[in-house]
């Protein structure tokens, strides 16, 4: 379902949301939820992280990759209408370079 159109995420601290989780355990989760303006759903997501991790489980992911992951170097390339002869040519490199290295592993 969502966030309701119009209206903005909240990035909230891990210390914040270990407020909201404690609350929640004492006074429910609905009405907890319904209280700070987050879903039911996502409260239970963080009461899980809370009771495996701690407050460390609550900390934020967004925009944090793995260790070692690059994404998809294509990605800058694929998503843009419009590219520049030199970007062209430069996506076209990156895919042969893929698939070069994927025939060296001698897989499809």
């Amino acid at each position: 379902m969502g966030r309701p159109e119009g209206t903005k995420n909240i990035m909230r601290s891990p210390e914040e949301k270990e407020t909201i989780v404690l609350e929640s355990y004492q006074k429910g989760r609905r009405k907890t939820a319904q209280k700070y303006g987050v879903s039911a759903r996502l409260l239970g997501r963080w009461r899980d992280k809370y009771r495996m991790y701690g407050i460390d489980g609550l900390k934020s992911q967004t925009g944090k990759s793995t260790a070692g992951s690059k994404g998809n170097p294509l990605s800058k390339y694929q998503n843009r209408k419009h590219l520049s002869k030199e970007e062209e040519l430069e996506f076209e490199n990156m895919k042969l370079k893929i698939e070069v290295a994927r025939l060296k592993k001698g897989t499809k």
